[in-house]
């Protein structure tokens, strides 16, 4: 059986009032949703609370999937806009002004995993703090294209779908993203 096939088949469970099915379904994406939440809202309580919006939002909408699209892509799309939600709230709560594109910032950092290595938990940090900082310095647009692109491995037509925009104007922000951090990049190395 296809994992869509599966969610399908949890979806009509849980839908029929299995609360088992509810909590295979919730399991089966509540990390991915979680990491997406990490990268774009840049801290563990801020994902946690997109987390937690975002399956009240799917459990109270569950009815109205239609299964048009694959469910992790109706997921992501809520997801989606739970996090520009959020960081809307929090850029008004703070009085923060917005960037360029009129959305505030809300990448910062993305801590490490405390169960590895000492050694290994550095470096990952490292790593995450400099994947962080480079994706901060994208527009929110552009930021939200390289994340369900790169980390929840959509196709463009899916992004498209989810934003509601072409299909071209999604391959237009993934690219200028990639040429952004390119540019970037080559800089670091040029000032080191």
């Amino acid at each position: 059986m296809s994992v869509i096939d599966e969610d399908e088949a949890l979806i009509a469970a849980a839908l029929a009032g299995s609360p088992h099915a509810w909590e295979k379904l919730v399991k089966r994406y509540e990390s991915r949703v979680f990491n997406q939440g990490l990268r774009l809202m840049g801290n563990p309580s801020d994902a946690m609370d997109l987390l937690q919006e975002v399956f009240l939002g799917v459990y109270r909408n569950l009815h109205r999937f239609r299964g048009d699209a694959k469910f992790s892509s109706w997921l992501f799309r809520i997801a989606h806009n739970k996090a520009i939600d959020l960081s809307r709230r929090k850029r008004l709560l703070a009085g923060t002004p917005p960037n360029a594109e009129g959305e505030a910032d809300p990448l910062e950092s993305v801590p490490a995993d405390r169960q590895q290595e000492p050694e290994i938990s550095l470096m990952h940090s490292e790593l995450n703090q400099r994947i962080v900082e480079r994706l901060n310095q994208l527009p929110l647009a552009q930021r939200l294209v390289v994340e369900l692109k790169v980390f929840q491995s959509m196709t463009f037509e899916e992004i498209a779908d989810m934003q509601d925009i072409s299909e071209n104007t999604a391959k237009t922000r993934f690219y200028a993203a990639l040429k952004k951090l390119k540019q970037t990049t080559e800089d670091e190395h040029v000032l080191s």
